[in-house]
């Protein structure tokens, strides 16, 4: 069994990946399980934040043995994580699953984030955390892969073709396209989050964002950018 962790940062393309891989017959697909466990220690005011604590185990340590950890039939298991979920946590288990990088360019994602969250800081959007934990995997003798979602975008299948490999696991076509619509393992935050995705039936295709980043997040992007060029080194290319 292949229990892969996608951690991503925030204003992704997360969810597209996760929606890819619940195409594949042979895996189970599973949405953000340590949200709540984020939302209970960081105090972090998201939208619908009771519901979501409500919804779901806020005790990380319980997400981990019994979800992350638990046993299932699928042959694959995918887990849509953001980094910045990753707190007060032991790390033990990141040896028993399959570590997988997902980055963007931090300007736009920081431009969308603030769409949604006006207070944007190096926490809630885990650039520096994302590095951190690349950093740690190393150290434990893991060589995890990273994908840009700007080159996955430029050629899905080349680029997830090569993940799967990476991965262990055979490349499917299924996973480029998808019905629109939500699916049964979003989470209830999806009403808040997921627009564009549900009104997608693919990957699609990439664009240059050249809005101009407020000057208030100037030093917040400079900081990401190094962050993102360490690991942008690493990511599979188009």
């Amino acid at each position: 069994m292949k229990r892969i962790c996608l951690w991503s940062s925030p204003r992704n393309i997360s969810t597209a990946l996760m929606y890819s891989f619940a195409q594949r017959n042979d895996t189970t697909v599973f949405d953000e399980p340590l949200y709540a466990h984020y939302l209970r220690l960081s105090g972090s005011d998201h939208p619908g934040r009771e519901e979501i604590i409500d919804s779901m185990d806020p005790d990380g340590e319980n997400v981990i043995s019994e979800i992350i950890l638990g046993e299932y039939n699928s042959e694959v298991l995918f887990f849509k994580q953001m980094t910045h979920h990753f707190i007060g946590l032991r790390d033990e288990f990141l040896n028993e699953v399959v570590n997988v990088f997902l980055i963007r360019d931090p300007k736009d994602l920081i431009i969308s984030f603030s769409k949604v969250i006006a207070d944007v800081n190096m926490e809630r959007i885990g650039v520096k955390k994302q590095f951190e934990l690349f950093q740690k995997l190393i150290s434990m003798k893991q060589d995890p892969p990273v994908i840009d979602s700007g080159e996955i975008l430029k050629d899905p299948e080349k680029v997830l073709t090569e993940l799967c490999k990476k991965i262990g696991i055979p490349f499917d076509k299924n996973m480029l396209n998808w019905k629109p619509g939500p699916i049964p393992e979003d989470g209830v935050w999806a009403k808040y989050w997921y627009k564009n995705v549900h009104r997608s039936t693919g990957f699609s295709k990439y664009i240059s964002d050249d809005s101009q980043l407020p000057e208030e997040f100037g030093s917040l992007y400079e900081e990401c950018m190094i962050y993102y060029n360490e690991l942008q080194e690493f990511s599979i290319k188009a």
